[in-house]
């Protein structure tokens, strides 16, 4: 207190408070305790002092026995309060009764819980198509009253190529067994090559998904509770689906949503330039025609810099090119040892194959 009433003006009291490791609002407090004590010795902190309505050492000794006895050993403090009440008996508080087994370490919960569950956070990498699998559902309003429709994605994380979709009027495992089996055939997944990753929604954690996809030699990933940023590039996907400008909202039936759910997928995966692949499209990145596409931007820009080299004034336009490795949840450069995390590099040449591989499963 000394100290820092001789501080020098130009400290600020806070900065003071700060640098000594002090409370601030302690030291308000205690000044005014001073200010009001005078010449007379202010009193000490509550918990400090001696209070007089406290019970004695005896008293709590016998209140202990009374607890931990044959009788009431088997009952919480609220019983032990309204048997002794009864009979004409009273002790203390039930508050202090919890205090006295508390200070014992008798005092808890009897129930047996399970420990707090700590789930590991995943952490993916794609550096090829299929590879890594992400998929998701989520539901579609109708004109019905409380009438929903599920519509099951299955996302290629590295191109983020729709690979599969079905829309259903229910949502259980069983669609989920179906949808991934006939995926895992239709782009002829072999044993130990695939990791599909996942929530932990009801048809994701269901015994028969996770045995169909065991048997199919599938690595499974599911995101941890309550965490919707380990999923992200299925939530996007949905995002991006929604908010096109023609999305009905609602629809009329079944049939009209998978009509809608056509045209919309064949843009997404063929016309729509993606933000996270620097602009190319889910296709180009899976087929690996990107490569082709590049040239024919570079070719453009290196045409219009000729013409106007002033009007570039970062230099001559290079084309953007996506990232070689898409990661869920990356690891920190601290963690990793080095400082190459989240650098953005070119492709490995992709072989190519089919231009259009549009699935759905109806």
């Amino acid at each position: 207190m000394v100290v820092l009433e001789q501080r020098a003006s130009v400290i600020p009291f806070a900065t003071a408070c700060r640098v000594l490791g002090v409370s601030r609002s302690g030291l308000y407090a205690r000044r005014q305790r001073h200010a009001a004590a005078g010449d007379r010795t202010p009193a000490t902190a509550r918990r400090n002092s001696v209070q007089p309505r406290a019970l004695s050492a005896q008293e709590r000794d016998h209140i202990h026995q009374t607890l931990t006895s044959p009788r009431f050993r088997d009952q919480p403090p609220a019983q032990v309060y309204q048997s002794l009440l009864d009979d004409g008996v009273y002790l203390c508080s039930q508050s202090s009764m919890h205090r006295i087994l508390r200070a014992h370490g008798q005092n808890g919960d009897r129930r047996d819980r399970r420990p707090p569950q700590r789930h590991t956070m995943p952490r993916l990498e794609a550096t090829a198509p299929n590879t890594v699998w992400t998929w998701d559902c989520t539901k579609l309003a109708t004109y019905g009253r409380g009438v929903y429709l599920t519509l099951y994605v299955v996302l290629d994380l590295f191109s983020r190529y729709v690979l599969a979709w079905m829309l259903s009027r229910k949502e259980n495992a069983a669609l989920a067994c179906q949808l991934m089996d006939e995926a895992a055939a239709r782009y002829r997944i072999g044993a130990g090559q695939l990791t599909v990753h996942q929530d932990r929604g009801a048809p994701m954690i269901a015994h028969r998904f996770i045995d169909q996809l065991i048997e199919l030699g599938v690595t499974l990933s599911h995101s941890r509770p309550h965490v919707s940023n380990d999923n992200a590039f299925s939530e996007a996907q949905f995002a991006t689906q929604k908010g096109q400008p023609d999305y009905p909202g609602r629809f009329i039936n079944a049939a009209h949503g998978r009509q809608w759910h056509e045209d919309y997928f064949a843009w997404y995966n063929h016309h729509h330039h993606h933000s996270g692949l620097a602009g190319f499209t889910p296709e180009q990145l899976y087929t690996g025609r990107y490569h082709e596409v590049a040239k024919i931007r570079q070719a453009a820009l290196d045409t219009r810099y000729a013409l106007n080299p002033e009007r570039f004034v970062a230099g001559r336009p290079t084309v953007p090119m996506p990232p070689q490795c898409v990661v869920i949840n990356p690891m920190p450069p601290e963690e990793r040892g080095d400082d190459t995390a989240g650098a953005l590099v070119n492709f490995p040449t992709l072989p190519a194959v089919r231009e259009k591989m549009k699935l759905s499963f109806n």
